[in-house]
């Protein structure tokens, strides 16, 4: 048995319980979401601190191929500092030279060896928990408890979900098959050989808000189906991205396979690299998180590659009538207070009908508005509780989107909350807007914490304004509350035909806004947010293609 070998048994129970997780949709997490001290080694947490202390005012140990300087200008949302890294600046075509030579022998790599290696990558990515807690709060701003388990064991699970597919699909092809039929009386036999060949060097883009949610199952089943691999860190997000590139590098070459299989190309944001490692003409596939906008740009324009995207869009609430009043309300409010309103899956426009029954009596519009509005001061009004659900504000110009709500009728204002552990963080509680269904402004992303609470004159409006909405501008997570079982079949149809997920009368301990692998299907591919689906089949089966030869042989 060969080293690989040994390496594939040692993962195989956890591969074939993510693949069977997958099939059943059950809950299954191989991968620790608490930061609990009785659950890790002693001085984990503190190691992974010192570890984020020791990278700051210094070089970054990652070296490239084509390199070419130093770059690198992060500042933490938290202190307001530089972090002071550099990494390496790369020379394009340099780099790509290096991917298409490491990529020629890691295609000669056996799937079934890509996936044990890609395995490892995430044993040892899980090792790091804690330190890329620290480095994602300092980056995208996320408190510590999303860092550690968002962009942590629920990132982890989403790298391992797409290998399990990738391992799945490449199963599926046999790598030799004997062939006989009679062709005019003659009998004929001919032995086939199959072999998976990558399709070429993937670019794979990061956003700054959630670098390791879409970043782990591109790479993963980029690498596992054969594909070396660069990625684009957002330029206040490079430190996560390149410890994790740095682990993985790591771990190739101690089973000595090239690491330029995998590599990292940071820009700054005076300096962006992106256009011309998606227009290189090496580039094959292309993974995108990002805005709405750069996303369609690069399905238009990227005709060359395949162009995987996941963007936004307007999430929508339709309250038709409520079972639990306060426990509904706690979940609006936290769904637009969590990170900041940060995530992809946050809602941002509630749709409210004139008259609202709920389990407190009717209530009129603008009587939900205000208890609307109370539960969003409750979930933020005390600053230890608002640092660890809003978190900092990953970009300044997320603060001027939500100071531009004052142009409307806002009914909550959004302001800064001291952060009890940093004082110079930068925050922002949600700002609340009352507007009508036959308004426009609110049909588009407003990124940050922002809720339209919109009037409209029955459930049946609510409904369709929210359809509409998922189906022309994209939505990628939407939800619903109502008692009424009808009008439940309604919203399932209704949203499904708009190509949008959804989920309803959520009140429970924080599901809103989760999406949880080997379960949920995060993107349908079906509206404008986005034309990939973390994760599925068709998210790897294209990453490979099959090439054939056959041999006709006499037999006696």
């Amino acid at each position: 048995m060969t080293n690989l070998d040994a390496l594939f048994e040692k993962h195989r129970g956890r591969l074939e319980a993510a693949i069977s997780a997958c099939e059943t949709r059950e809950a299954w997490t191989p991968f620790q979401e608490s930061p609990s001290r009785k659950l890790h080694p002693a001085g984990a947490k503190e190691a992974g601190f010192a570890e984020v202390e020791g990278h700051l005012n210094s070089s970054f140990p990652l070296q490239m191929p084509g390199e070419v300087g130093r770059l690198g200008h992060e500042v933490s949302p938290y202190t307001n500092d530089p972090l002071g890294i550099d990494y390496p600046a790369v020379d394009v075509d340099a780099l790509f030279d290096a991917m298409k030579r490491a990529g020629k022998a890691w295609a000669r790599v056996s799937p079934k060896h890509r996936v044990a290696l890609c395995m490892e990558m995430l044993d040892r990515l899980s090792q790091q928990t804690f330190a890329n807690a620290y480095a994602t709060m300092h980056t995208s701003g996320q408190a510590f408890m999303m860092a550690f388990a968002g962009s942590g064991a629920n990132s982890l699970d989403r790298g391992l979900e797409a290998l399990a597919y990738a391992h799945k699909a490449m199963s599926d092809i046999p790598e030799t098959a004997t062939f006989r039929r009679s062709f005019g009386g003659e009998p004929v036999t001919l032995k086939k050989r199959y072999r998976l060949m990558p399709v070429g060097p993937a670019v794979v883009i990061t956003c700054g808000s959630y670098p390791a949610w879409n970043a782990y199952p591109a790479i993963f089943a980029n690498l596992a189906t054969g594909n070396s691999v660069v990625v684009k860190p957002h330029p206040n997000g490079i430190l996560p991205v390149a410890m994790a590139i740095k682990t993985c590098r790591d771990t190739l070459s101690e089973f000595d396979i090239d690491p330029n299989v995998l590599t990292m190309a940071a820009d700054e944001k005076d300096a962006p690299v992106t256009k011309k490692l998606v227009e290189h003409p090496d580039a094959a596939i292309i993974d995108f998180t990002g805005s709405q906008r750069f996303g369609a740009w690069l399905e238009e324009n990227c005709r060359h590659a395949q162009v995987y995207t996941e963007t936004s869009g307007c999430n929508a609430v339709v309250v038709e009538s409520v079972a639990d009043l306060d426990g509904t309300l706690k979940a609006l409010a936290t769904s637009v207070s969590l990170f900041s309103a940060q995530m992809c899956t946050a809602a941002q426009n509630i749709f409210v009908p004139e008259v609202v029954d709920t389990d407190k009596g009717e209530l009129s519009y603008d009587q939900f508005v205000d208890r609307f509005v109370a539960a969003v001061e409750a979930l933020t009004i005390n600053p230890k509780v608002a640092a660890a659900i809003c978190g900092a504000v990953h970009s300044e110009a997320t603060l001027e989107n939500v100071s531009g709500m004052s142009k409307y009728d806002m009914v909550l204002e959004s302001r800064s909350y001291e952060h009890p552990e940093f004082p110079n963080a930068r925050t922002a509680t949600p700002v609340v807007v009352r507007c009508t269904a036959e308004d426009e402004f609110y049909r588009q992303e407003h990124f940050g914490p922002v809720a339209f609470l919109i009037r409209c004159s029955d459930a049946q409006q609510a409904l369709q304004r929210a359809t509409e909405d998922a189906k022309n501008q994209g939505s990628i997570a939407n939800y619903a509350y109502s008692t009424n079982p009808e009008f439940l079949e309604q919203v399932y149809d209704a949203f499904a035909e708009a190509g949008a997920s959804v989920g309803c009368n959520l009140v429970g301990q924080s599901p809103i806004n989760f999406t949880a692998a080997y379960s949920d299907y995060h993107v349908t591919g079906l509206n404008p947010a986005g034309n990939a689906c973390l994760t599925d089949l068709a998210f790897v089966t294209s990453r490979f293609r099959i090439v054939q030869s056959k041999t006709e042989v006499m037999e006696s």
